[in-house]
């Protein structure tokens, strides 16, 4: 599974790499962005957790 953050709707908050760093970071521009590779097993609900967490709903997990 991958994590996708539309840059269009990050309002870059924080949230999500508050609530899952292991996946989730801010650029220097001060909008989320999500690791490039699959999401590690071990966190994937954490990850979902931080998806459901955004007000802007700007996070897609593909299954």
């Amino acid at each position: 599974m991958k994590a996708y953050v539309d840059d269009d709707l990050c309002i870059g908050c924080g949230t999500c790499p508050e609530v899952c760093p292991d996946v989730f970071h801010m650029t220097d521009e001060g909008i989320a962005h999500a690791i490039d590779g699959d999401i590690p097993e071990d966190v994937l609900g954490i990850a979902k957790q931080a998806r459901d967490s955004c007000p802007v709903e700007a996070i897609d997990i593909d299954d």
